[in-house]
């Protein structure tokens, strides 16, 4: 397998235990791991096997050793990731939500080390050193305007040394604030206009291509659960027709009927063919994964992005289309784990992606 490369923040996630609420746990017993969406599509990948490695920007404290010694035991390289003296490690916390209660996510990233760490201060050569794929997102150039130079003289870089770019657009409304006088989703669009021309494959769902760039799927209504599949094609040829260096725009289909209930597929759409590819399919036909009792829902799209780049990368997996089923497949299954983390190893995914869904005990 060929070495793939994250670039982005990694925080310390805390949640309170099951459902309760922040307001009924605190003060009292909250669990804490580590997280952050280009950290958690490093993670996934070495659970399936990839050789991977982790660019950050970290501040030299026990909390970065600990958050070390997570990604290391996972099987994730922390060489290239900076340790400073300046700033703080960014926390989120989120509550699980149930029923008609959606999960709520609340930051405290602000002066974070990864937002005080400029362009020049990355050495990218040694990041990249025989790299294949770098992956980043939306959401380290939302958090200062040093991230976002960051994040664009990556993609740069890696464009110039013959390192494909993978990108999640995942537009956080609640961090695109650095630039005063400018609204949120204008800046979004102009920092991610810079970082676009330099991406092979992109995923966005209908709510980033909507929000960042203007373009909507049809009638679909991410809030209200109503996805129109139809029309995610031609959300995927006019974000080409934009940026034609792109080869593969993939997004997630997710029918939201409540917080423990979600259907969920995706779509790949092949530039080089104009072809669009569902999964998951029964008998040819769209048929989405029904998650009736989600344990955990955030970071099922990171999952779905290292399922893709791990499978369009692997020899085993011979057509985009069987890329796209292994990628549907893994996102299923971290529905069904608690934390940020995709815990599930390549054998489990190969398993759902062939039809194994009961859930019976493996003995």
């Amino acid at each position: 397998m060929p070495q793939f490369i994250t670039f982005g923040e990694i925080m310390m996630r805390m949640a309170p235990p099951g459902f309760l609420r922040l307001q009924q746990t605190l003060p009292g017993p909250i669990d804490v791991t580590f997280a952050g969406a280009e950290a958690n599509v490093a993670a996934s990948l070495a659970m399936l096997g990839a050789d991977v490695g982790f660019v950050s920007a970290l501040p030299d404290s026990p909390l970065t050793d600990a958050c070390f010694a997570t990604l290391q035991g996972l099987g994730v390289d922390t060489a290239d990731v900076i340790r400073s003296s300046a700033g703080r490690m960014g926390i989120y916390f989120v509550e699980g939500g149930a029923n008609q209660r959606p999960s709520r996510v609340i930051y405290d990233r602000a002066g974070s080390t990864i937002s005080l760490t400029g362009p020049a201060e990355y050495d990218w050569g040694m990041a990249f050193r025989g790299a294949h794929s770098l992956h980043v997102s939306g959401i380290t150039p939302a958090l200062s305007e040093q991230a976002a130079e960051a994040t664009i003289a990556a993609v740069q870089r890696a464009q110039d040394v013959g390192v494909r770019v993978s990108c999640d657009l995942n537009y956080r409304a609640k961090l695109w604030n650095w630039k005063p006088g400018v609204e949120r989703k204008q800046l979004a669009a102009e920092t991610m206009a810079r970082v676009l021309p330099h991406v092979d494959i992109l995923i966005a769902n209908e709510a980033d291509c909507g929000d960042v760039l203007g373009i909507h799927a049809g009638h679909t209504n991410v809030d209200c659960g109503n996805v129109e599949v139809q029309a995610y094609p031609g959300v995927a040829r006019q974000v080409v027709s934009r940026f034609p260096n792109i080869r593969f725009v993939a997004t997630t289909l997710r029918e939201s009927i409540s917080a423990s209930h979600n259907n969920w597929g995706a779509m790949l759409f092949d530039v080089s063919t104009d072809k669009a590819m569902f999964a998951p399919e029964l008998n040819g036909v769209y048929q989405p994964y029904q998650i009736h009792n989600i344990v955990d829902r955030v970071g099922g799209g990171d999952a779905f992005a290292a399922g893709l780049l791990f499978a369009l990368n692997h020899d085993d997996y011979g057509s985009p289309q069987e890329a796209l089923q292994f990628a549907t497949a893994s996102s299923c299954l971290a529905h069904s784990i608690l934390g940020d983390f995709n815990f599930s190893n390549r054998a489990e995914v190969d398993a759902l992606m062939t039809g194994s869904a009961s859930g019976r005990v493996v003995r």
